[in-house]
């Protein structure tokens, strides 16, 4: 009886040994850098809000795996992602809503020339 617990203590300190330990979130900082990069090349800017938060959470997740705090590292590495797409996608529709004005210019512009031509 006293083996059959033992094992079952084992098996339950290494099971908990797994939970408290969370893996070196690396692959999600590169993610997260690369969707940095991805933004700024679209037009985004540091005056866009979101790209700001983004940028400072990144900083903060880097400060949390130089401490180890993997899990911290990772949720604001995450959160800094969703920022930068956040910031991309408001930049991306601003430039849309900007060509599609222009392009209702020059069709108000034509039909004016056309009416002209009456």
């Amino acid at each position: 009886m006293s083996v059959k617990r033992s094992f079952f203590g084992l098996c339950v300190l290494f099971a908990l040994g797994g939970c408290v330990h969370d893996p070196v979130p690396t692959e999600q900082l590169k993610l997260t850098e690369q969707m940095m990069v991805q933004a700024r090349a679209v037009g985004v800017t540091e005056q866009v809000g979101e790209l700001a938060l983004a940028e400072q959470k990144l900083a903060d997740a880097h400060v949390a795996m130089k401490h180890k705090r993997y899990r911290q590292a990772r949720m604001l590495a995450e959160q800094a992602e969703l920022d930068a797409r956040l910031a991309e996608a408001r930049t991306l529709d601003e430039k849309s809503r900007t060509e599609v004005a222009e392009v209702n210019r020059q069709i108000e512009r034509l039909r004016q020339q056309l009416g002209e031509l009456r």
